[in-house]
C-alpha cells in the first residue's frame, strides 16, 4: 500500500471506528406469544345460545428490564364473551416483545414503554385472539384499535392523583364494557 490511507465508501479511514448515531435509539428485537389460552366451557351447547353476546375485555401491561438497554414488554388481553350468565368463550393472551432502547431520558423511556411498545404488540395479539375465536367455532371477531397514548395519559393522571404510590412495572391499561358480536 502507498502512503495514502485506505478509505471506505463514506470517505472515513478504513481503520477508523464508525461514529455512533446521536440521540435516542429504538429497535424491536423479537415479538412472541408468551402465553395463550382459549376456553369454551359450554361447548357444544354454546353454539345454540340465543341472545346478544356481552363482551368484556381487560388489558394490562408488564415491563421488565432485561439488560441496560433491553426491555421485555408484555401486553395482556383477557376477553370474555357471555350470553346472560353463560360464558361462551374466554380468551387470554400475553403478547410480548423484546425492545432495545438507549439514549432516552426517564420520562421519554416511560412513555415509549407505555405507548409505543404496546401499540406495536397489539396488532399481533389482535390477530391471535381473532384466530382463536374462529378456530373455537365462533363467528369471526376483530378487536377494535386502541389509542395507547390516551390510555397512557389517563394512567399518568391516575398516578398523579394517587401521589405516585402505584409501583412501576405493572399497569392496568383498560377495561371495556359490553357489546359486539360473538
Amino acid at each position: 500500500m502507498s502512503d495514502q490511507e485506505a478509505t471506505n465508501a463514506n470517505g472515513a479511514a478504513a481503520g477508523a471506528i464508525p461514529e455512533q448515531p446521536a440521540g435516542p435509539q429504538f429497535t424491536v428485537e423479537k415479538i412472541y406469544v408468551k402465553d395463550v389460552s382459549f376456553e369454551s366451557p359450554k361447548s357444544p351447547q354454546a353454539f345454540a345460545e340465543q341472545g346478544q353476546p356481552q363482551l368484556q375485555m381487560n388489558l394490562n401491561q408488564r415491563v421488565a428490564r432485561v439488560s441496560d438497554a433491553a426491555f421485555e414488554v408484555v401486553l395482556g388481553i383477557n376477553l370474555t364473551c357471555k350470553v346472560g350468565e353463560d360464558t361462551l368463550y374466554l380468551v387470554e393472551i400475553q403478547q410480548a416483545g423484546l425492545f432495545n432502547m438507549s439514549g432516552f431520558d426517564e420520562q421519554s423511556l416511560d412513555a415509549m414503554l407505555g405507548t409505543h411498545c404496546p401499540a406495536i404488540l397489539y396488532p399481533y395479539a389482535r390477530q391471535v385472539v381473532s384466530s382463536l375465536i374462529q378456530a373455537g367455532g365462533f363467528a369471526p371477531f376483530v378487536l377494535q384499535p386502541i389509542n395507547f397514548d390516551a390510555l397512557y395519559a389517563e394512567g399518568l393522571r391516575q398516578r398523579a392523583s394517587q401521589g405516585g404510590q402505584q409501583a412501576a412495572g405493572g399497569t392496568d391499561l383498560a377495561s371495556s364494557g359490553t357489546g359486539g358480536n360473538a
